[in-house]
């Protein structure tokens, strides 16, 4: 039996788990999944230890921290610079890590449908690995893009400068960080939503709650919202492929 997993910390409850769970059960395919919660990267050396695993799902916080570890970075991951699964090749006693990522292509398939000619530039919520997937995506996209930090950083926006002109002019909104997430569904990313209008769409990587509160108030004042679950999806098919081989 083949087995596959997820790397993160902490893990509650894990779509991906269910998604492949359900994806063995359905297409009989002798395989399990299982979520390996790791308070350190390193502790992936361990882990790859088991010879029925082949593939690896990675999550916060370890979708950059993990690259260190990794053998090879397929062009894609390496130009994002964050690692959302591994594939893992056994030759000769020898263990290979490819590293690759699958969140780019989740996320342009599920934004492509939205985006119209006044969506020339983005606002993106969030620094971590997510948030360079989104910005590749965009950019293959013809977007262009900036990062949104609570901090000050270069080439960014902290939430203190987001004036009527940048939301104006910046007409796609990603968030990219977890705000929002269950069991903190009350909060949302601190942006002016006063000068949010029907010209926006406002994409949001969370999906639980499916309507966040992000979402929610953008859609009262007329943007085109989507959560992240159709992304989750098509990623956990992009991943299915590159664990084997079928790009």
């Amino acid at each position: 039996m083949k087995l596959y997993g997820l790397i993160g910390y902490p893990l509650g409850h894990s779509f991906s788990k269910q998604y492949f769970t359900d994806k063995f059960e359905k297409e009989h395919i002798d395989a399990q999944y299982e979520k390996f919660e790791i308070a350190d990267i390193a502790q992936l050396r361990e882990i790859i230890q088991d010879e029925r695993l082949v593939g690896l799902n990675v999550t916060i916080p370890y979708k950059e921290q993990v690259i260190p570890f990794l053998d090879e970075l397929t062009p894609r991951a390496k130009a994002i610079g964050a690692v959302n699964v591994i594939r893992i090749e056994r030759k000769e006693n020898r263990i290979l890590l490819v590293g690759d990522n699958s969140d780019v292509v989740g996320f342009m398939e599920s934004i492509r449908p939205l985006l119209k000619p006044q969506h020339q530039q983005a606002l993106i919520l969030g620094t971590g690995g997510a948030s360079k997937a989104v910005q590749y995506g965009l950019t293959q996209l013809g977007i262009a893009s900036h990062f949104v930090s609570r901090h000050e950083k270069e080439n960014m926006f902290t939430y203190s400068q987001l004036t009527e002109e940048v939301m104006q002019r910046h007409t796609v909104i990603v968030n990219a960080s977890p705000v929002g997430t269950f069991p903190h569904s009350d909060e949302f990313p601190d942006i002016p939503y006063q000068w949010i209008g029907h010209q926006h769409v406002l994409f949001d990587l969370v999906y639980n709650p499916s309507l966040t509160r992000f979402l929610e108030k953008g859609e009262e004042k007329g943007a085109t919202i989507k959560n992240g679950l159709e992304m989750l999806e098509k990623q956990a098919v992009e991943a299915w492929n590159v664990w084997n081989n079928k790009w």
